[in-house]
């Protein structure tokens, strides 16, 4: 199943998103998959063709300022967490997406998760995939790094800042091909490690961290969370810890698999997803 690459405008700022059309049983609610950092919605290539497959349309979009989409000036553009909910609300509203399943992983799926608590009556059911979700979680040294003065400023223009962030997250080694993929914004301008640069510093991780552990326990879709366990900056027990106070919620563990489990072990995670995310319209 072929994957389109889209954009589309949404007032000032350009979406750029990757798509996988549903074959045959049209009735399934759609999936809406979301990205972590310095990542773009590449990183799902494996998921959307088999998503497609099941007859479940699968949209990956890369966050503004990531991947191909719009890389406004920090004065144009907040970078926070709220400016990002905002900005993903119209990408939403302009695809017309109603009703849909949301999968997010990584820091920055985070904001996915902030969407859902405040548009509850969209979200059908939700996928965590080693995302902070816990105030427990801190931003890791090697992406802190990233927002630091004046050294920020240099690693954030550094292409080669994909490849070691990536794989050391992975704990594996990411080929020439993908790579080429994530490097290739990089490579044409500055603009993508300038927005880098302002997401790190304005992510507000501890007031976002508050809100999802405050309103989960009050969310009442379904939960799924599939968590690669030797994750670099992300530890189990957050994952057990969140599960334990969730309504509905069902955690399950990867073993050798790391902060990005859909990198490398997709046909391990697409066991679990693909009936998760198969909901019909009417449910």
């Amino acid at each position: 199943m072929p994957i389109t690459e889209k954009k589309i405008q949404v007032g000032s700022l350009e979406w750029f998103y990757r798509e996988a059309e549903s074959t045959g049983r049209t009735e399934l609610l759609p999936v809406l998959l979301l990205h972590g950092l310095p990542s773009q919605s590449y990183s799902w290539r494996n998921i959307l063709p088999a998503m497609a497959n099941q007859g479940t349309r699968a949209i990956a979009p890369d966050w503004i300022g990531s991947g191909f989409s719009s890389k406004p000036d920090k004065r144009d553009f907040a970078y926070t967490p709220d400016a990002f909910v905002t900005a993903l609300e119209g990408f939403i509203k302009s695809i017309e997406l109603e009703r849909f399943s949301l999968v997010v992983q990584g820091f920055l799926g985070s904001v996915g998760l902030q969407y859902a608590l405040r548009h509850p009556e969209q979200i059908a059911n939700i996928t965590i995939l080693n995302t902070p979700i816990s105030s427990q979680a801190k931003l890791p040294w090697k992406i802190q790094q990233m927002g630091l003065p004046f050294v920020g400023d240099m690693i954030t223009q550094d292409p080669l800042l994909v490849d070691r962030t990536l794989e050391g997250g992975c704990r594996y080694v990411i080929t020439e091909e993908h790579l080429n993929v994530y490097r290739k914004p990089f490579l044409k301008s500055s603009a993508p490690g300038r927005s880098l640069l302002a997401t790190i510093r304005n992510l507000q991780l501890h007031s976002a961290m508050t809100e999802i552990e405050l309103g989960f326990k009050e969310l009442h879709q379904e939960i799924l969370i599939l968590w690669g366990m030797i994750d670099p900056w992300l530890p189990i027990n957050i994952a057990q810890d969140f599960v334990n106070s969730l309504e509905k919620g069902s955690l399950i563990k990867l073993n050798n698999v790391g902060h990005y489990p859909q990198e490398h072990y997709h046909e391990t995670i697409l066991e679990d997803l693909l009936p998760f995310v198969r909901v019909k319209n009417s449910d």
